[in-house]
């Protein structure tokens, strides 16, 4: 039995690699692009309107901006995710996309596989941060002041997130967690490559440090 597609609103105001995400993305089963718009007024208005899984979204829009698109998104849809896909990289423009409740960030040009593993990790309550921004998250973490925002406003780790890593500090296999949280252990793979790719880190015991270097979760966790 086939699971339900993706929904997806793709939100990009230039209309050939608009066309050209559109004929990519709609190759992949599972996907499904159910909106489109060529700028910020009108995504809001199709959120409002449609059953969504994932916005993808451009920053470089008319009107009121791809920034202000995402905060009035996620102010009025909190539960809905949003990819950002941009050719800015920024390290000022990655800061407010976190404080924005974006939960990725891709460059346009990346490989569609990575583009298709973003989507469906956001799509999953994951989130996603290309290397430019992963650095950049990772440098500001040195700022005391910076670890206090992140904590109280944009965390980059999704509240799921800090569910399934306090479990892997615990030492749960995918198995286990999976059953805590009543969710499949495919959904645990998906977090936890999510959890791996945002932390720089290339297994769970590295991320488990990192996560408690950077105060993402209690020490008392283990």
């Amino acid at each position: 039995m086939l699971s339900n597609p993706i929904k997806i609103l793709l939100v990009e105001d230039d209309e050939l690699f608009r066309l050209g995400l559109r004929v990519r993305l709609q190759e992949e089963i599972g996907l499904e692009i159910v909106a489109e718009a060529e700028d910020g007024e009108t995504a809001i208005e199709l959120v409002n309107q449609q059953t969504l899984d994932v916005v993808l979204l451009d920053v470089g829009l008319p009107g009121i901006g791809g920034i202000e698109a995402c905060k009035q998104i996620k102010q009025q849809n909190p539960h809905v995710p949003i990819l950002v896909l941009t050719s800015h990289s920024q390290k000022t423009l990655i800061a407010r996309l976190i404080a924005v409740g974006a939960q990725g960030y891709c460059l346009k040009g990346i490989p569609a596989e990575k583009l298709l593993l973003a989507l469906r990790s956001v799509a999953a309550g994951a989130s996603w941060w290309d290397e430019t921004a992963t650095n950049e998250i990772h440098c500001s973490f040195a700022s005391e002041s910076y670890l206090e925002n992140i904590s109280k406003s944009a965390n980059p780790l999704t509240q799921r997130e800090q569910e399934i890593l306090s479990f892997l500090a615990e030492g749960k296999t995918n198995q286990q967690i999976a059953l805590k949280l009543y969710i499949t252990p495919g959904t645990v793979r998906v977090h936890v490559h999510a959890i791996l790719h945002k932390l720089g880190v290339s297994d769970r015991t590295q991320a488990v440090v990192v996560a408690l270097q950077k105060r993402l979760i209690k020490s008392d966790l283990i």
